[in-house]
């Protein structure tokens, strides 16, 4: 789409792909194997798991107010209808001489407590934290959770939490959608129904090896992109020295914070604009703002960043829960003497190349390009950046008041993280940029975090008013 933004141009590139389209294997329900393997996704997931199974660092919570005449028993029915409904969120993941595997298991076997528990205001979020902050070991238990907390007659909080082993952000979407069907029939005193989903994920999974092949067979996709990635990776340097607040541990505790910040709507235009003129996306122009100021403030040439990518590239996937998101390395060389135009086509160029060999499992990248690994820091990138659009997702249930809640569990993945949401008008119009740092408090204190936002969206106003500005003359310093 960015080397053929017509309508005709596109339809070129289609007509010159089309007859390569049918070898790709068509991803379809199948029988399964008796012993399933987990997707390339999964097992960094389940390494990560055993070697913490005690740490609530990659769950993922899910906190839902409910103000309003609930139906408790028809809530607790209906989520137990999902999760019959999607398999990943009833799968365990035992070890076995092969590597570990998936096996899906009845919705008895999932932890879903179907009664109320009466609680006070005062401790509520103590509760809550207490449910989201316990580890999962998921070679033993399906790794999902629910409670149902009553704060007053109709007063209540379901708290779903789920390792990141079997869902991930997408997932959320058709998960919202699923529970509030569910409850809406079961309030009625009926059966949820719904389309049919195409594939599992276990049909994912086995598929998705068909497509990428083997690292041994020297023609596969596999093993295509670890040789693209090899080359692009080169002597990257080890480590980003940030300007941190403390000597880095020898061992990360992964203890974080956050901080939000936002971008007004005038400027969030600006950076459409910017983007659509160099033919780029949002996306880029963000990416390459970050560049920047990382360069400026880690006094570095080679920035190196971490971004996830959603993995969901069929249609058969749009409404299943499961673990999809793989973790893509963008490397982007850049001086003090370039102007931001020069730098935006860099990382254009990067990034488009990045996205285009993104199945290689992160960490069978690391494996073959990291020399040493180290209990310090993040392999590869100690920063990362991802860009969503849209809010979050909250059910609509008949007759009930229904809010997202904010739960922090205080896990900071990497030494840095800059995340940003686009907000729209009903129109479609820019109504400015949702934005969060999350840090490493064992490296970083939250007024100098705050300093880096500030100056991300200096760089951010300096370039989007003049795309020529030379990065190293740009006043990133408090006025």
């Amino acid at each position: 789409m960015f080397d053929a933004p017509t309508v005709a141009g596109l339809a070129d590139v289609v007509g010159s792909i089309a007859p390569e389209a049918g070898s790709r294997p068509v991803l379809v329900s199948r029988v399964r194997p008796a012993w399933v393997p987990v997707s390339f996704a999964q097992r960094r997931m389940w390494f990560l798991n055993q070697f913490d199974t005690a740490s609530p660092a990659y769950n993922i919570p899910v906190g839902l107010r409910l103000r309003g005449p609930l139906d408790a028993t028809a809530l607790m029915t209906a989520l137990a209808d999902v999760v019959q409904r999607h398999e990943a969120l009833r799968t365990m993941f035992p070890d076995s001489a092969d590597d570990p595997q998936q096996v899906v298991v009845p919705v008895t076997r999932v932890d879903l407590n179907p009664t109320a528990t009466q609680v006070d205001p005062s401790v509520l979020l103590a509760r809550l934290e207490s449910v989201v902050t316990r580890g999962f070991d998921v070679t033993v238990e399906v790794p999902v959770r629910a409670r149902l907390f009553r704060v007053a007659p109709d007063d209540h909080v379901l708290l779903l939490v789920v390792h990141h082993i079997v869902a991930d952000g997408a997932s959320m979407a058709p998960l919202a959608r699923d529970l509030a069907t569910a409850y809406a029939a079961r309030a009625a005193d009926s059966e949820p129904t719904w389309a049919r989903l195409p594939v599992q994920y276990a049909d994912y999974t086995l598929w998705q090896r068909e497509v990428v092949g083997e690292e041994s067979d020297s023609d596969s996709e596999l093993a295509r992109q670890l040789r693209y990635w090899r080359e692009v990776l080169a002597d990257a340097p080890e480590a980003m020295e940030l300007p941190v607040d403390r000597p880095r541990p020898m061992v990360r505790s992964l203890r974080g914070a956050r901080i939000e910040f936002d971008v007004d709507a005038e400027l969030h235009a600006r950076a459409g604009e910017l983007s659509r003129e160099q033919r780029a996306s949002a996306f880029m122009v963000l990416h390459a703002a970050w560049a920047a100021v990382l360069m400026r403030m880690c006094d570095a040439r080679d920035v190196i960043v971490g971004t996830p990518v959603a993995g969901r590239g069929e249609p058969a996937l749009d409404d299943l829960v499961g673990m999809f998101v793989n973790t893509v390395v963008l490397r982007t060389r850049i001086e003090p003497g370039m102007r931001f135009d020069e730098l935006l086509e860099d990382v254009r160029d990067n990034d488009l190349a990045a996205f285009a060999h993104a199945d290689l499992p992160f960490e069978r990248l690391v494996d073959a390009v990291v020399s040493a690994r180290t209990t310090a820091h993040h392999p590869l990138f100690q920063v990362a950046f991802e860009m969503q659009r849209g809010d979050t997702v909250v059910p609509n249930f008949p007759g009930l008041s229904v809010d997202a809640l904010d739960l922090d569990p205080g896990i900071s993945k990497f030494d840095l993280q800059l995340s940003v949401t686009e907000r729209y008008m009903a129109d479609g119009s820019p109504a400015g940029l949702s934005a969060a740092c999350v840090y490493s408090t064992d490296l970083f204190d939250e007024v100098t975090v705050r300093g880096l936002a500030a100056r991300f969206v200096r760089v951010l106003e300096a370039v989007c008013a003049d795309p020529s500005v030379v990065v190293g003359d740009i006043d990133i310093l408090d006025g």
